[in-house]
């Protein structure tokens, strides 16, 4: 499948801003499952400083915000040539060794509810891939997607305490448990193409646990499936604030406001592709 995607990201302050520095990381790379074929990113009001690939694989760019600036535009778009490996990714990458995925961090430490869930999943922990398709079934269930009731702060803790929460509070629930097994666990944020819309409120969000045999495994609790063509990877990390799209400073900005837009859409060839195979489509749930 060709997947198009213009992600645009506006932040407009309340005052000239001094000084700024913003990290991206917002660039796919070409991996399993997944060609780069084209990339652009654009800035208004920020000049590029630097690039690099951090310890995570990600690629990842350093920009300065422009003094007096009172907005900052990203806009990314490009295309990629995806495909379904069943949600596996593949054999370890990067310079984060494999035990750093055992860590609890601050969004996905495990508390008593955490430890409350896993105990209640009634399934064979000997077979590890079928026993974290149940948990993700389970997290699901504890958990109702409710866009608007969390934010990028949210432990996975706070989401189970509230029940309700989004992709990145499902991925961090099932990041928190998997831990407790001893199985490396990360999380991945990138695009997904809704079957339902091309403009989307946000990116989205899933989760990765590393299979013996198989590398990595993605799953994507929201929608109750393993990642297929439909996703792209953009950034992993142990959560959310490790694969965060953009994160930065600014000094004298006042309030920020930030606007998103984004859309990702299937091409004319992928279209005639996904026409010729035939078959259903099933409702989604975007970040």
């Amino acid at each position: 499948m060709l997947l198009t995607v213009t992600h645009t990201t506006r932040y407009a302050f309340a005052a000239p801003v001094a000084h700024g520095l913003q990290r991206l990381r917002l660039r796919p790379k070409t991996t399993h499952g997944q060609e780069v074929l084209d990339w652009r990113m654009d800035l208004t009001g920020a000049r590029h400083e630097a690039e690099y690939d951090d310890q995570h694989h990600n690629h990842t760019a350093l920009v300065s915000i422009e003094p007096g600036a009172g907005e900052v535009t990203v806009t990314c778009s490009g295309t990629v040539r995806t495909m379904d490996n069943n949600g596996i990714t593949g054999a370890h990458s990067g310079h984060t060794p494999l035990w750093c995925f055992l860590r609890p961090t601050p969004l996905t430490r495990a508390g008593t509810r955490v430890r409350a869930l896993l105990a209640s999943v009634d399934a064979d922990r000997s077979d590890t891939l079928g026993f974290l398709h149940a948990l993700s079934d389970a997290v699901a269930a504890h958990v109702e997607y409710a866009p608007g009731t969390t934010h990028v702060g949210t432990t996975a803790e706070q989401a189970l305490a509230a029940g309700q929460g989004v992709c990145q509070d499902h991925a961090h629930v099932f990041i928190s448990a998997g831990r407790l097994l001893d199985i490396p666990m990360r999380y991945v944020g990138g695009y997904l193409r809704m079957n339902d819309r091309v403009e989307q409120e946000a990116g989205h969000g899933w989760a990765e646990a590393h299979v013996a045999g198989l590398g990595w495994v993605g799953f994507d609790v929201s929608n109750a499936i393993c990642p297929d063509e439909r996703y792209i990877r953009v950034a992993s990390g142990c959560d959310y604030a490790e694969a965060a799209p953009i994160t930065g400073v600014a000094t004298g900005a006042g309030e920020t406001r930030l606007d998103v837009h984004l859309s990702v859409d299937e091409n004319l060839l992928g279209q005639q592709q996904q026409q010729s195979a035939g078959g259903g489509q099933q409702q989604m749930q975007g970040g």
